[in-house]
Order: C-alpha cells, then sequence, then structure tokens
C-alpha cells in the first residue's frame, strides 16, 4: 500500500473514531469546510453540506439513535485522492443495523475529507425508474443517464 493511500485509510478511521465518540469538533477537523454527504433518498435534510452540518448530524445519531459504527473494508487508490469502505451503522438504542458502502474524495493533501457518497445495502425501490443518491450531480459529473444503444458483440 503506498503512503498516500495510508494515509487516506488513516484519515477515514480517525473520522469513524471521531463519529463513534460524538466528537463535534474531533468530526469537524475531518472535513474541508464545504465538503457535502449525500444519502439514499429518505434521509432528511440530505444531502448534509458543510463540515458542521455532517457533525451536527452524526453527533445526534449518536445521541438518539446510540449509533456506533464499524469499518468492515478499505480500499484507498494509490494516490490517496479516492477511497471505497464497508461499514456497518449499529443503531443500539432502538436495536437495528444498516450496511453500506462510501465513496470518498479527499483533499489535494490528503487531510480532509472533501465528499463522501454513501450506498445502503438494501432492496431497489421499485416506484423509483432510477435509484440514485439524493441531490447528486450525476449528470455534472460525467455518469452515464440512459444505457447503451446495443449490447456490445460477442465474437
Amino acid at each position: 500500500m503506498t503512503e498516500a493511500a495510508q494515509k487516506a485509510e488513516a484519515l477515514i478511521r480517525r473520522y469513524f473514531a471521531a463519529c463513534n465518540a460524538g466528537d463535534h469538533a474531533g468530526l469537524v477537523s475531518c472535513f474541508t469546510p464545504d465538503a457535502v454527504h449525500y444519502f439514499p433518498p429518505g434521509l432528511p435534510d440530505a444531502p448534509w453540506r458543510g463540515a458542521h452540518a455532517i457533525a451536527d448530524g452524526w453527533v445526534w445519531c449518536v445521541r438518539t439513535l446510540g449509533s456506533r459504527w464499524t469499518i468492515e473494508k478499505v480500499l484507498a487508490g494509490p494516490d490517496g485522492k479516492e477511497a471505497v469502505i464497508e461499514w456497518t451503522h449499529w443503531k443500539t438504542a432502538i436495536g437495528e443495523a444498516l450496511r453500506g458502502d462510501e465513496w470518498y474524495i479527499f483533499d489535494d493533501n490528503i487531510e480532509r475529507i472533501a465528499e463522501i457518497r454513501a450506498y445502503y445495502a438494501s432492496p431497489v425501490d421499485k416506484s423509483q425508474p432510477v435509484n440514485k443518491l439524493h441531490g447528486f450531480d450525476y449528470a455534472g459529473r460525467g455518469f452515464a443517464m440512459k444505457p447503451p444503444s446495443q449490447p456490445p458483440k460477442l465474437y
């Protein structure tokens, strides 16, 4: 693992430690001031915009839901600019758990998180024509907006 990838993983682990501690200042220190945390639809006030809003959200979860998180897997790019993880969000006060993945984008120095895109391990919502993150600019980021016109030819 490269030094940059190790730095990215260490930042993610510091972020999760601050989440588990309900440490508002520690959480804010993990993010760029204009960071965005995207979620699937259904979470009030999502996406969370700004380091303080993200910290407020997780501190509320710790205090209200008894939230605790575990990191199951981490995969960081060799340049440390992006990473993906698998996690479990344990909601101890209500006896629930949620599993999912997150895609991370870091600042140029890999000192702060600039963006998180969360994906939940849950059933597809058949009432929606496209299942997607609420508020995420897929077209602006160059994601495909329609399927390929034809399947590839197999030779």
